[in-house]
């Protein structure tokens, strides 16, 4: 008996040991939610900039950067501590930003300007700042680092950056006011999303050719309330995931056929969205009603809503 229990309390300590913190940005309160992902509780809210909204992970987890847009800053917190170590130059109205591979250049869309500014996270020098279309916001680098790609909400384009010389190399048109781009894992592919098109562009990236155009109709919802924002595509190739915004949904796709295999409701306003590690779960930030949906990715199924603060908008998870 004496054996059991301790196998139990061992098997237990392990579990908690590995249990994942998911980090989420509230636009309203200037704060980060933490959530264990073991026990789906916020344990922690941390004060930083005003307005936060992406957040990205460096390659090896260690650090944190916030897009911080309405203090004009990155904001960089050691993952560990938890505390902001330093502050890096982003440019005016930072809302979004990809890391090269090298773990190191950091591509910020500057709103307000019409920029993308390239940052050393090294230094925190400034390597370039790269004209792009009127209200840039989405960013993406390709896995192989060979090329940043920017959307501009009202040029309706996507930008595509060489990371090899920091200047702009083609630009592509898709449809109305263009928020998100995401690479699909060997790269071959890019999704992004047309907010008020209603649309997911996929292209091939070696030829810039549409591959396919999705649209989406959900029973019950006006066409004009699904906006697709946030995309996230499994590391597997299987599903791509979509946030339609305004409808309440996440739509589910077969990455392989492109076709729409479901609807899953969740909470009002949903931005943004992250895979835990084992890519078992996917969480989906809502930001009207102020919580976290949580996706169970075998069964695709909302599993539990967290609260958080007012208006979530980025999240990422840590191991």
């Amino acid at each position: 008996m004496r054996r059991t229990l301790l196998s139990c309390a061992l098997l237990l300590a392990a579990g908690h040991a590995a249990a994942s913190t998911a980090w989420v940005s509230n636009e309203k309160d200037n704060s980060l939610s933490l959530i264990d992902m073991q026990t789906l509780q916020v344990t922690e809210t941390l004060p930083v900039g005003q307005r936060p909204r992406g957040l990205l992970l460096s390659h090896d987890n260690k650090l944190l950067y916030i897009c911080a847009s309405d203090s004009d800053r990155v904001q960089v917190m050691d993952v560990a501590t938890r505390k902001i170590i330093k502050e890096l130059p982003s440019g005016k109205d930072p809302e979004q930003f990809a890391l090269h591979p090298n773990n190191r250049w950091l591509y910020v869309s500057n709103e307000d300007d019409a920029l993308v500014t390239v940052i050393d996270t090294e230094t925190s020098k400034v390597l370039g700042q790269i004209s792009v279309g009127v209200e840039p916001e989405g960013m993406a680098v390709s896995p192989d680092g060979k090329w940043a790609v920017n959307t501009s909400e009202t040029t309706n384009m996507l930008h595509w950056i060489d990371t090899s010389t920091q200047t702009l190399a083609d630009n592509t048109l898709v449809d109305q006011r263009p928020r998100f781009v995401e690479f699909n894992p060997d790269g071959s592919q890019l999704w992004a999303s047309a907010e008020i098109g209603g649309t997911v562009t996929i292209l091939d990236v070696t030829s810039r050719k549409v591959l396919k155009t999705l649209t989406f109709q959900i029973k019950g919802v006006h066409p004009d309330k699904v906006q697709p924002v946030g995309i996230k595509l499994s590391a597997d190739g299987k599903y791509g995931f979509v946030a339609l915004g305004p409808a309440n949904h996440v739509a589910v796709i077969d990455a392989k056929t492109f076709d729409i295999l479901d609807y899953l409701l969740v909470g009002r306003r949903v931005w943004q969205m992250s895979f835990t590690p084992d890519q078992r779960q996917l969480l989906a930030t809502n930001g009207v009603s102020g919580d976290v949906s949580v996706i169970d990715v075998d069964s695709l199924k909302v599993t539990k809503s967290v609260k958080v603060g007012r208006y979530p908008w980025g999240v990422v998870v840590t191991p």
